[in-house]
This record gives C-alpha cells, sequence and structure tokens, in this order.
C-alpha cells in the first residue's frame, strides 16, 4: 500500500508534534515514542517529519490483514498516537486532534473513530472495513459483553433471511470474502443448496469459492425435526448439491466449482451433526466442510467491532408534548 507524500508528511507532522494538539517529540522522543509503539526505529538525528514519513511509508508495505484494510502496526502506531490520556488541555477528549488526523486519511480513503472501548479505529470510507487484525477468542470488554448479548438477543428472534442480511453479510464483507451474493428465500428454485456463495482472493492471487448453508436454530441428529431446530440430515442433499453445483463468476466469465462448504447456524451445532455429517461424507468431500455455528459468529462480530443491526437496538421511546391539547 502507498500513500501520498503529501499525507504521509501529514501524518508525521502530528507524531512529532509540529501540529496543534498533538505534543511536541524532539528526536529522543520520537525514538521513545516508537518504542512505545513495540518498533525498533531509533532516530538518526535527520529532519524530524521526514525521517518519521519514512518509516510510516516502510510500514504501510507490511501486508494488509484483509482488503481495503491498512497494514497492522500502521494502525498500530496511529492508535498509540491518539490514546486519550496523551490529551492536551486544549482538546480533552481529542476530538480535535481527531480531526487533524482524518485530514490526510479521508485523502487517501480512510477514516479513524474513537471505539466503545476508546480505543482508535480506522475503517475505509467506501467498504466500511475495519482495518483490525481480529481475535475473536479475546476476553471481551464490558461494553463489548453487553453489545454480545443485545446480538444474542437478536438472534434469538431473527428470521433467516434476516440472519443472513443483518449480520452474515456485514461480517463476511469485513472478513474479507468478495462478491458476496446471498439468493434469498425468493430465489430457492436456483440456489442449488446454497443460501450465499462468495469468494477469497488468497496472497497469491488464486481464488478460493465459497458456498453456505443457513439455518436459523440448532442443528442436531435428532429423528424429528423441532419448532426452531434443524435436522443435519436436512442439509445432507444441500451440501451434496452445493458441492457439485457450477456457479457463474462474472468477474472471470468462468463457471467453477464451490471449493469449501459452510455450514452455518444460528444457533449451536451440536458434536453430534457435525460427527454424522463427516460420516456421510467421502473423504474428499469432507475436508470441504467449514462449521460456524452461534458461538462463532458473536466472537467474531464482536471482535471485529461490527455495528449492531439497526433492528437489535432498543426503539427510541416516543416524545410526548406535557401540554394537554384541550
Amino acid at each position: 500500500m502507498k500513500f501520498k507524500s503529501r499525507n504521509l508528511r501529514a501524518i508525521a507532522e502530528l507524531i512529532i508534534g509540529d501540529q496543534e494538539f498533538f505534543p511536541y517529540r524532539s528526536s529522543s522522543y520520537i525514538t521513545q515514542f516508537f518504542e512505545e509503539c513495540d518498533l525498533d526505529f531509533v532516530h538518526d538525528g535527520t529532519t524530524r517529519w521526514h525521517w518519521t514519513a519514512e518509516r510510516l511509508e516502510e510500514l504501510l508495505q507490511e501486508p494488509q490483514p484483509v482488503a481495503h484494510s491498512l497494514p497492522e502496526r500502521f494502525v498500530h502506531v496511529l492508535r498509540v498516537l491518539m490514546l486519550k490520556p496523551d490529551a492536551v488541555p486544549e482538546d480533552p477528549d481529542r476530538l480535535k486532534a481527531l480531526e487533524e488526523l482524518n485530514k490526510p486519511l479521508s485523502r487517501e480513503g480512510y477514516e479513524a473513530f474513537y471505539g466503545d472501548d476508546e480505543l482508535l479505529y480506522v475503517r475505509h470510507i467506501g467498504t466500511k472495513t475495519i482495518s483490525l487484525a481480529a481475535n475473536p477468542h479475546r476476553p471481551f470488554t464490558p461494553k463489548e459483553i453487553e453489545k454480545r448479548n443485545q446480538l444474542v438477543a437478536y438472534l434469538s428472534q431473527c428470521s433467516e433471511d434476516e440472519l443472513i442480511e443483518d449480520v452474515l453479510l456485514p461480517l463476511l464483507r469485513q472478513l474479507g470474502y468478495h462478491r458476496i451474493t446471498a439468493a434469498g428465500h425468493k430465489d430457492k428454485a436456483l440456489e442449488y443448496g446454497k443460501d450465499i456463495w462468495m469468494r477469497y482472493v488468497l496472497p497469491t492471487q488464486h481464488i478460493l469459492y465459497f458456498g453456505i448453508q443457513v439455518k436459523k436454530g440448532k442443528l442436531d441428529t435428532s429423528g424429528v425435526s423441532k419448532a426452531g431446530n434443524a435436522n443435519v440430515s436436512e442439509i445432507y442433499n444441500q451440501v451434496l448439491m452445493m458441492l457439485g453445483h457450477e456457479i457463474f463468476d462474472p468477474e472471470t466469465s468462468r463457471r467453477v466449482l464451490v471449493d469449501h462448504a459452510f455450514i452455518v447456524a444460528g444457533g449451536d451445532i451440536t458434536k453430534q451433526a457435525r460427527n454424522w455429517l463427516g460420516g456421510k461424507l467421502d473423504a474428499s468431500k469432507r475436508s470441504q466442510i467449514l462449521f460456524m455455528d452461534r458461538e462463532d459468529i458473536l466472537n467474531l462480530y464482536i471482535a471485529n467491532s461490527l455495528p449492531l443491526p439497526d433492528k437489535s437496538l432498543p426503539a427510541a421511546r416516543p416524545e410526548y408534548d406535557d401540554d394537554v391539547p384541550f
């Protein structure tokens, strides 16, 4: 990734404190700043902004976690730069500093913002992709736990289409999948066992294709499907159909087979269900099956700092006029 020289200089001047609302840093303090960022950059005494811009350019050359995102260590530098405890008296909430940082970032198609945890995040303006190396297994903050509980409540009452449109599609886009296409229940005749198909571009530019079969509730091996649950045998034929049916990729103008099949459930996927399906499939097809249950969805959604679906938010209470109209 490459930023324009003008924008690199603007960010460098924020780091060294040559702009308002940022603490001034001399040579030794510039080195100390990068040490706080876990980087071994040592200022060599040359022009401060020019040296700092060169270091930022080096960080931008590192791999992107996903498409439309910034390299992890570059984002970490911005996050350390914008820590709330480092605010100056003239800008206690760092909103003016944030405005200054967003000037060069917006010219490159990105914007910075503070999350509920008071830390800085950067997202791509066009795709809303957040530049974040998400760890779904880390401990969550109290606000993240509250947000997770709201999403749990939403998953318990939403429809299958709402699960796809409001939760899965934004999550998959954030995770770097491309050309995400949902068949929806209006187009069941053309679904061929998959609710969604998408592709993922490897760093080598090879493309993997994925089909997704979505079930709203729990996936188990009970003999009869219960209300809100799905029997794994119901999706067995759908998985075979998904793996055997070609899809047309308009960007490459060719028909391709699905490389992997995702089975996604808004509830739990029992171990018995996974084992039953694995026993029914031959070795080659078994390796093509991936599972994602409610816990996976919740952890990935919160770890990637995605906004909650509008329908999951509490409805605003109507405002009443205290004046009696008669």
